[in-house]
């Protein structure tokens, strides 16, 4: 299945291809995101040469923005990560996106949460249908109080910031539920022991 480029037809495919088979970043990107050159490019001139460890990837249409993709990258230090978001009707020419590039130091991951849906099989055998997986962080949640709070009822309480993914039998497939808790399971062993 091909996938138009960045600035190509609006039309998408109700499911992408399956990126789990892929060992490799390069490889993943280039068969599940609309525009893998861009998100390459951005992961790559941060990693510069730097081993991928693990990675997940994310990609959906937005009824009002249009794709959404995401890849997440931990290279046993850092996680970098490259959202790419096609810009909503209205905002920016037709076909335009942003690129957004942001790097986590291991550090400030202060805890590593997994949770799975188990559910039974007809013959007894328990399968995960899902899961969700948070990387909690040391920074401070930037969000704003919500509307009609004003400075005189007091702040919004502090939040931590918080990354979180998460895949489903019907979002993503048994495959990449496998490849998310993969990537729980090495950012896990890796947060509060020394960067390598």
């Amino acid at each position: 299945m091909s996938s138009p480029p960045f600035g190509g037809s609006s039309e998408m495919p109700a499911v992408f291809p399956d990126w789990s088979p892929y060992p490799d970043l390069d490889s993943a990107a280039r068969a599940y995101l609309r525009d893998p050159e861009v998100a390459l490019e951005a992961l790559f001139g941060v990693l510069r040469g730097a081993q991928v460890l693990c990675f997940t990837l994310e990609r959906f249409v937005n009824e009002v923005n249009g794709v959404w993709q995401e890849v997440v990258v931990c290279d046993g230090s850092r996680l970098v990560l490259w959202h790419g978001e096609d810009v909503a009707p209205g905002d920016g020419p037709v076909g335009a996106m942003t690129s957004s590039l942001r790097v986590v130091p291991l550090s400030t991951v202060t805890e590593v949460g997994c949770r799975r849906r188990l559910t039974r099989t007809p013959n007894g055998q328990a399968r995960v249908d899902s899961i969700d997986v948070y990387l909690l962080l040391s920074s401070v949640d930037d969000a704003v109080p919500p509307p009609g709070v004003g400075e005189d009822e007091g702040r919004a309480p502090l939040r931590h910031d918080a990354l979180r993914f998460g895949k489903t039998l019907d979002d993503g497939g048994a495959g990449q539920i496998a490849r998310l808790e993969e990537f729980s399971r090495v950012v896990a062993s890796l947060v509060g022991r020394p960067t390598l």
